[in-house]
């Protein structure tokens, strides 16, 4: 994955309507996919598909996820949508947030991320990534802008961790979530391991208040793109008024050293962060404890087994 690059594009795109969506995502992201030469190349389409159990806030728009599908197959790629929800699968969240059909007339494939590599990470863990995620010439991540109870705010770098395959993901939040800082440590580590891609940002409605679930719909009206998540991710700390150090990743990523977390140095070819700045954007005060207890790790294993069966 390319970390050095410190260019974000920005777009203000104020609804989902698909046409505008097509158009705002090749303003953002036409001019590097042109120089990729993607014709017949693998690209996995990887949103937040975290649940729908409460609505579609919390997952990626399926407006967006279908507004890169066709950006991408409009460039000659062959392209599939692949994710490891909380709970359920990625087709029954797809299902439920209404573009299965969609995508099947696309000819997009969905991957529920069943096929797994281990990979060791810079410190030495092992983490069993999804192998569709491995093996795709260039994976797309398209995050949905949101605040999180135990990160405060999460995007790029964040969804990366669904890379992750099935139950490890709870098992990564009771094994090192810890005060100690291992989580969000092996999650940055993830961007160094995983294959060359891009970042487009769903910032047209973000949730705020809490989340990464139960918050409330927020007009953000915006859409971006880098191939730097990091750069990606500091740049809507500034967009929305919010301190990096009161987050858990952007500080572990300024800890690793990894460029794009100064904003002073960062180039912005279409809009700046302060033509699209906004205010009252809310997030959590206080953060939860990233630790699951025994008790949910389990609550959480019995409902991904049976989820997908529903």
């Amino acid at each position: 994955m390319n970390l050095s690059s410190k260019r974000v594009a920005l777009e203000k795109c104020p609804h989902y309507d698909q046409e505008q969506l097509v158009e705002s995502l090749n303003r953002v992201a036409g001019p590097s996919l042109e120089k990729l030469n993607l014709r017949s190349s693998k690209i996995l389409l990887k949103p937040n598909l975290i649940s729908a159990t409460h609505g579609i806030l919390p997952c990626t728009e399926g407006a967006f996820i279908l507004a890169a599908a066709r950006l991408l197959l409009d460039n000659g790629a062959m392209v599939q949508v692949g994710d490891s929800p909380a709970f359920g699968s990625a087709r029954t969240v797809l299902g439920k947030i209404g573009i299965l059909d969609d995508l099947k007339r696309l000819s997009v494939p969905v991957s529920n991320f069943t096929r797994v590599n281990q990979v060791t990470l810079p410190s030495g863990i092992k983490a069993g990534l999804a192998a569709d995620a491995l093996d795709c010439d260039l994976l797309i991540n398209l995050p949905r802008v949101k605040a999180h109870v135990q990160l405060r705010l999460t995007l790029a770098v964040k969804n990366h961790f669904g890379c992750v395959a099935g139950m490890r993901k709870p098992l990564w939040h009771m094994l090192y979530g810890g005060k100690n800082g291992d989580f969000v440590r092996y999650i940055v580590e993830l961007l160094t391991v995983l294959p060359p891609g891009m970042t487009f940002v769903d910032g047209v409605t973000a949730m705020h208040k809490t989340g990464p679930i139960g918050g409330l719909p927020f007009n953000l009206g915006i859409v971006a793109c880098s191939s730097n998540p990091v750069a990606i991710d500091r740049t809507f700390f500034e967009i929305i008024g919010l301190d990096p150090g009161a987050s858990p990743l952007m500080k572990e990523s300024i800890h690793a050293n990894i460029p794009g977390t100064d904003i002073a140095e960062l180039e912005y070819p279409l809009a700046t962060p302060n033509d699209v700045k906004v205010s009252n954007f809310e997030v959590p005060e206080e953060l939860s404890p990233i630790r699951f207890n025994p008790f949910r790790f389990i609550k959480s294993s019995i409902r991904r087994i049976i989820l997908p069966h529903k």
